[in-house]
């Protein structure tokens, strides 16, 4: 069941980038290890597919809104298990768990096309 827009889908990308890169930080995890670099190199990745999407607040409109939700599944499911695939789940793993299942859901709930696709394709 689809039933976030892609306008709502991009402002969530835009603040989810944003806090994956800022929470290794708020959060007390900024060692210089992967529990830090995994969420800032999926918030930046992030950021960049939200710029470069076909939908309302992307700004090239290169990739197609259903290539964006597959790679949001992707980055969540990695997000989701990271701290066990790269052995850090002994000192933090709950930020990477909650905002990576954030992120699964958002890709799996959010419609496939904007509402106004002329408007989503007009701007260059």
């Amino acid at each position: 069941m689809r039933f976030i827009s892609t306008r709502v889908h991009g402002m969530v990308d835009y603040l989810m980038g944003l806090l994956l890169i800022v929470a290794p930080f708020l959060l007390g995890f900024a060692t210089g290890g992967a529990a830090q670099w995994v969420p800032i190199i999926l918030g930046v990745v992030m950021l960049a597919s939200a710029i470069m999407t076909k939908y309302e607040l992307g700004l090239m409109h290169m990739i197609p809104m259903p290539l964006h939700l597959t790679m949001d599944l992707i980055s969540g499911v990695l997000l989701l298990v990271s701290p066990w695939l790269f052995g850090f789940a002994d000192t933090v793993y709950l930020p990477h768990v909650i905002l990576g299942i954030i992120e699964i859901g958002a890709s799996l709930t959010t419609e496939k096309q904007p509402r106004n696709v002329v408007a989503s394709t007009n701007r260059s």
